[in-house]
């Protein structure tokens, strides 16, 4: 089975969309219905987008959207007329790139661009996303090149979507368009050769699938004949004892970090 058979069968009802708790997902599914309803385009992002590539999913309470700017109004206002509020009045947030809807303690996430306003949601995202099959319902992903691309930035000292990004990488390191993704990040690769270098520490097998002009651009090193023989798990316990690594964790039951 090639690469692209595999992904598909990978992202066609997988297991972690039996795990969603039944109660959040009908909020998601109205959701959905409603966006659809209204006409505009979305793609699935944040815990459900990742999982699409890990098979692993996090229950992180909210669903977020990826939409054009020209759609966002339309797509609020499908929310709200079937019961979604503002989050705005319990916690503040930053309306510049993303709107926050809540109904039952479940949050809907729409975002047109990201926080630093580095990257605004564009056609080709669309173009270039991935399907997934979640429950029968046909729905679209995140292309893996822009959640790498949008998750690089998040290094703060509250949260780092560093581990996201290992696991994506261990997942999907030798089918990612590599060209579409130094286009993305264009005078920021450094940020880039910092977490593909921690990647080659943690996964040096892994990331040996890694492109060659990929591996030879961000000048990674070699792994030894000791580091290849140590268990896939002792590099990945150095960084976080707790379990972080989506590889290692079980796919029928939410990963909690």
């Amino acid at each position: 089975m090639n690469n692209d058979a595999k992904a598909s069968d990978f992202r066609k009802n997988p297991v972690w969309a039996t795990i969603i708790p039944n109660e959040q997902w009908a909020v998601y599914l109205d959701a959905i219905r409603a966006t659809r309803k209204s006409g505009a385009r979305f793609l699935l992002g944040g815990a459900f987008g990742l999982a699409a590539y890990t098979g692993r999913w996090r229950n992180t309470k909210d669903l977020d959207f990826f939409v054009l700017p020209s759609d966002k109004d339309r797509i609020i206002d499908a929310l709200t007329k079937i019961g979604f509020e503002d989050f705005h009045p319990t916690l503040a947030y930053d309306r510049g790139w993303i709107y926050r809807a809540v109904r039952e303690d479940v949050i809907v996430d729409i975002i047109w661009q990201t926080p630093n306003r580095r990257t605004v949601v564009d056609g080709e995202w669309f173009t270039r996303s991935r399907e997934v099959v979640l429950r029968g319902e046909n729905l679209a992903v995140l292309p893996a090149e822009e959640l790498l691309a949008i998750k690089l930035y998040v290094l703060q000292r509250d949260r780092c979507d560093w581990p996201d990004l290992i696991n994506l990488l261990y997942q999907t390191c030798d089918q990612l368009d590599w060209d579409h993704v130094l286009q993305r990040l264009g005078p920021e690769r450094p940020l880039l050769c910092g977490l593909l270098n921690v990647f080659n520490w943690v996964a040096p097998s892994r990331a040996l699938r890694l492109p060659r002009e990929i591996r030879e651009m961000f000048h990674l090193s070699e792994p030894t004949s000791e580091a290849l023989a140590l268990p896939d798990d002792h590099q990945v316990r150095l960084l976080d004892s707790r379990p972080w690594f989506a590889d290692f964790e079980p796919m029928d039951k939410p990963m909690l970090l």
